[in-house]
Protein backbone atom coordinates (compact mmCIF):
# COMPACT_ATOMS: atom_id res chain seq x y z
CA UNK A 1 0.00 0.00 0.00
CA UNK A 2 1.26 3.41 -0.49
CA UNK A 3 0.51 6.40 0.76
CA UNK A 4 0.64 10.36 -0.18
CA UNK A 5 0.96 13.43 1.32
CA UNK A 6 0.51 16.60 0.14
CA UNK A 7 1.43 20.04 1.37
CA UNK A 8 2.25 23.72 0.70
CA UNK A 9 -1.11 25.05 -0.20
CA UNK A 10 -2.39 28.39 1.17
CA UNK A 11 -3.11 31.69 0.65
CA UNK A 12 -1.56 33.78 -2.13
CA UNK A 13 -2.48 36.42 -4.29
CA UNK A 14 -3.18 36.75 -8.25
CA UNK A 15 -0.03 36.71 -9.82
CA UNK A 16 1.63 35.12 -7.07
CA UNK A 17 3.38 31.57 -6.89
CA UNK A 18 3.41 28.56 -4.50
CA UNK A 19 5.18 24.94 -4.61
CA UNK A 20 3.54 21.93 -4.01
CA UNK A 21 4.84 18.97 -2.49
CA UNK A 22 3.71 15.37 -2.06
CA UNK A 23 5.34 12.51 -0.74
CA UNK A 24 4.90 9.11 -0.96
CA UNK A 25 5.63 6.37 0.60
CA UNK A 26 7.51 3.16 -0.56
CA UNK A 27 10.66 1.89 -2.02
CA UNK A 28 8.81 1.68 -5.82
CA UNK A 29 8.12 5.41 -5.70
CA UNK A 30 10.57 5.33 -8.97
CA UNK A 31 8.50 2.87 -11.02
CA UNK A 32 5.01 5.51 -10.48
CA UNK A 33 3.80 7.71 -12.86
CA UNK A 34 2.09 10.75 -10.65
CA UNK A 35 -0.09 13.35 -11.27
CA UNK A 36 -1.97 16.34 -9.63
CA UNK A 37 -5.67 16.95 -9.67
CA UNK A 38 -8.00 19.70 -8.15
CA UNK A 39 -11.07 20.48 -6.97
CA UNK A 40 -12.92 24.01 -6.94
CA UNK A 41 -16.10 24.52 -4.94
CA UNK A 42 -19.26 22.69 -6.83
CA UNK A 43 -17.06 21.46 -9.80
CA UNK A 44 -15.62 17.91 -10.68
CA UNK A 45 -12.07 17.15 -9.86
CA UNK A 46 -9.73 17.50 -13.03
CA UNK A 47 -6.58 16.93 -14.11
CA UNK A 48 -3.78 19.57 -13.72
CA UNK A 49 -0.40 17.86 -14.47
CA UNK A 50 1.21 14.29 -15.23
CA UNK A 51 4.82 12.77 -15.05
CA UNK A 52 6.24 9.66 -15.77
CA UNK A 53 8.17 7.46 -13.84
CA UNK A 54 11.66 8.83 -14.95
CA UNK A 55 10.92 12.52 -15.65
CA UNK A 56 11.37 12.55 -19.29
CA UNK A 57 7.75 12.91 -20.27
CA UNK A 58 5.15 16.01 -18.57
CA UNK A 59 1.59 16.97 -19.34
CA UNK A 60 -0.56 19.35 -19.05
CA UNK A 61 -3.79 20.95 -19.18
CA UNK A 62 -4.15 23.52 -21.39
CA UNK A 63 -5.31 25.70 -18.24
CA UNK A 64 -2.33 25.78 -16.78
CA UNK A 65 0.41 25.07 -19.31
CA UNK A 66 3.21 27.52 -19.36
CA UNK A 67 2.25 28.67 -15.95
CA UNK A 68 2.94 25.54 -13.51
CA UNK A 69 5.76 22.62 -13.53
CA UNK A 70 5.80 19.35 -12.26
CA UNK A 71 8.94 17.54 -11.69
CA UNK A 72 10.15 14.51 -9.08
CA UNK A 73 12.87 13.86 -6.89
CA UNK A 74 13.23 9.69 -6.69
CA UNK A 75 15.90 10.13 -3.95
CA UNK A 76 13.38 11.68 -1.97
CA UNK A 77 9.81 10.21 -2.74
CA UNK A 78 8.63 13.38 -3.45
CA UNK A 79 7.15 15.06 -6.25
CA UNK A 80 6.44 18.74 -6.85
CA UNK A 81 3.93 21.08 -8.59
CA UNK A 82 5.13 24.54 -9.04
CA UNK A 83 2.53 26.78 -9.92
CA UNK A 84 3.44 30.44 -11.19
CA UNK A 85 1.33 33.48 -11.98
CA UNK A 86 -1.71 32.36 -9.99
CA UNK A 87 -5.32 33.28 -10.69
CA UNK A 88 -8.53 33.32 -8.94
CA UNK A 89 -9.69 30.25 -11.15
CA UNK A 90 -6.83 28.27 -9.78
CA UNK A 91 -8.46 28.17 -6.45
CA UNK A 92 -9.31 24.59 -5.03
CA UNK A 93 -8.45 21.62 -3.22
CA UNK A 94 -5.22 20.21 -4.99
CA UNK A 95 -4.75 16.56 -4.80
CA UNK A 96 -1.29 13.96 -5.76
CA UNK A 97 -2.04 10.66 -7.13
CA UNK A 98 0.07 7.58 -7.78
CA UNK A 99 -0.56 5.25 -10.63
CA UNK A 100 1.08 2.04 -10.60
CA UNK A 101 2.77 2.08 -14.04
CA UNK A 102 5.83 3.74 -15.49
CA UNK A 103 4.47 5.78 -18.51
CA UNK A 104 2.83 9.39 -18.32
CA UNK A 105 -0.96 8.97 -17.14
CA UNK A 106 -3.68 11.40 -17.31
CA UNK A 107 -7.29 9.77 -16.33
CA UNK A 108 -7.96 10.01 -12.84
CA UNK A 109 -9.78 6.60 -12.99
CA UNK A 110 -5.90 5.19 -13.62
CA UNK A 111 -4.84 6.41 -10.45
CA UNK A 112 -4.24 4.03 -7.96
CA UNK A 113 -3.16 6.37 -4.71
CA UNK A 114 -4.61 9.11 -3.41
CA UNK A 115 -3.81 11.81 -1.00
CA UNK A 116 -6.44 13.95 1.19
CA UNK A 117 -5.56 17.35 -0.86
CA UNK A 118 -4.26 20.89 -0.14
CA UNK A 119 -5.97 23.58 -0.56
CA UNK A 120 -4.63 26.55 -2.59
CA UNK A 121 -6.77 29.55 -2.19
CA UNK A 122 -5.77 32.99 -4.65
CA UNK A 123 -7.39 36.13 -3.57
CA UNK A 124 -8.18 38.54 -6.50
Amino acid sequence: QVQVAESGGGLVQAGGSLRLSCVASGRTFGNYAMGWFRQAPGKEREFVAAINYNSIVTYYADSVKGRFTISRDNAKNTVYLQMNSLKYQDTAVYYCAAARRSFIVTIMTDYDYWGLGTQVTVSS
